[in-house]
């Protein structure tokens, strides 16, 4: 009854955030730590498995699993240069209050994310074009991040103000901080991917193709404008498959045309 009653009060976040912020100031956030990645791991796993139905069962686990990686690991990467400017800056905050407002930020954005499954669905049973799940999948990303972020900052600030334990330029420098994690994020994404994975290909682990993150972005706002009636093999345009020369790029061929 209590570890339930524990998972609860990690969502105060939403509906009390003064309380939530006074909890990381006494130290007593700590305790809910566990809570925390365990809610972030549920609600980004089943995130996860909505992305991969569109293509079958086995990608749906493995979209799920891939998701919590996503998270996790972005975070492991960033944390610790994080907190040790921050500390250099004079912030008298210990690594349990940091990572606290960092977990904090995740839980948010994870169940912005979650709280999408249903749109989701929606264009998926409806047949939705796949570059277009693509990128709605990125913009309910980078939504959710913008709140999760912004719930980081606000933390970061009442701590400021009330309770001078952290300094005002650390504020400035935690911007900057964002702008790493998110070039962070994408490039580990591109390295995890596929998540959502075309239809008309086999299941696959991991895609070899070179490019990145923003190339892939671009090209499925090309076929989504201006083919809106094909359906393309790849996510990227076949100029980075390694066995197809540039010249493939002039060739449908290389699309399937969808049948009226």
């Amino acid at each position: 009854m209590e570890n339930s009653k524990g998972l609860l009060t990690v969502f105060n976040v939403f509906n009390d955030k003064d309380s939530f912020i006074e909890e990381i100031n006494t130290g007593q956030s700590a305790k809910r730590m566990a809570s925390q990645l365990l809610v972030i791991c549920i609600f980004a796993f089943f995130y996860g498995v909505v992305m991969g139905s569109y293509h079958s069962f086995l990608q749906s686990l493995v979209a799920g699993v891939k998701v919590v990686l996503l998270y996790l690991t972005t975070i492991l990467i960033c944390f610790p240069s994080f907190y040790i400017i921050q500390q250099i800056l004079g912030s008298r905050m210990s690594i349990k209050q940091m990572a606290s407002i960092v977990l904090g930020g995740l839980v948010v954005t994870t169940t912005i994310n979650l709280s999408f499954v249903p749109v989701l669905l929606f264009f998926q049973l409806t047949g939705g074009n796949y570059h277009f799940l693509q990128l709605l999948h990125v913009a309910i990303f980078i939504f959710g991040g913008v709140f999760g972020l912004r719930l980081m900052l606000e933390s970061l600030k009442v701590t400021y103000e009330k309770n001078s334990v952290y300094p005002q330029i650390g504020v400035n420098v935690f911007k900057i901080w964002i702008i790493i994690l998110a070039f962070v994020g994408m490039q580990l994404s591109w390295n995890l991917r596929p998540f959502l994975c075309n239809k008309d290909e086999e299941f696959k682990l991991f895609r070899k193709y070179e490019g990145n993150f923003y190339t892939a972005v671009v090209y499925s706002f090309d076929q989504l404008i201006n083919h809106p009636n094909e359906i393309s093999k790849d996510t990227l345009s076949p100029i980075y498959n390694s066995n197809i020369g540039p010249e493939a790029i002039l060739d449908t061929t290389y699309s399937t045309k969808l049948k009226p």
